[in-house]
């Protein structure tokens, strides 16, 4: 199994049945983030998980894709910032 950058504080999320569920923090970075979610694209198209494990999947690729817009937003934010000659400082999200 694959090294993981993601950390291993999770938190609790309630679900329908009323079981608690840990979800898992999101990456540090970016391209751990990407790296994340392109495997867990390959094991969602490749159609062998149960559909329990699909909607988790597909939630937990929809945390990852808004982290990911996030992080590119605010680089797109601070060049657009340089390229006017205004420097500002870059707040990370």
């Amino acid at each position: 199994m694959a090294k993981s950058s993601v950390s291993s504080s999770a938190v609790a999320t309630p679900v329908a049945s009323g079981d608690i569920v840990p979800v898992p923090a999101l990456p540090a970075t970016y391209e751990a983030a990407l790296q994340e979610l392109e495997g867990l694209v390959a094991r969602l198209e490749s159609g062998q998980l149960p559909l329990d494990q699909l909607l988790t999947g597909y939630q937990r690729g929809a945390q990852l894709l808004k982290f990911c817009r996030d992080r590119l937003e605010a680089v797109e934010s601070q060049i657009k910032v340089l390229e006017g000659t205004e420097l500002k400082p870059w707040m990370q999200a």
